[in-house]
């Protein structure tokens, strides 16, 4: 199984959009730090035809080790989501030929 990265997605983009190492890296680095900063904000990202990225706020609640069945306190948290879009759903459930 192969691992798409940041770097990969720079490469990517400067093969498609025939940009160069220094502006393609330029513009994956400001759609991660846009990315980021919407969602430190509480805000929700939706990209179009691939999904959304939710925050939610976890409570804190009991958990238990288990390893040694031992409880304790897990502490209130956020979490992100992330919720493909039909049309992702659809490109990764279609039968492949």
């Amino acid at each position: 199984m192969q691992t798409l990265t940041r770097a990969g997605l720079t490469v990517a983009l400067q093969e498609k959009a025939g940009l160069s190492k220094r502006k393609a890296d330029a513009v994956v680095n400001g759609i991660i730090e846009c990315m980021c900063e919407a969602l430190e904000r509480g805000e929700q990202v939706k990209l179009s035809g691939f999904g959304t990225f939710i925050l939610r706020d976890k409570n804190e609640r009991m958990g238990r080790n288990p390893k040694s069945g031992n409880l304790h306190l897990v502490t209130a948290r956020r979490v992100i989501g992330f919720r493909a879009s039909p049309l992702v759903k659809r490109r990764l459930v279609a039968p492949q030929m």
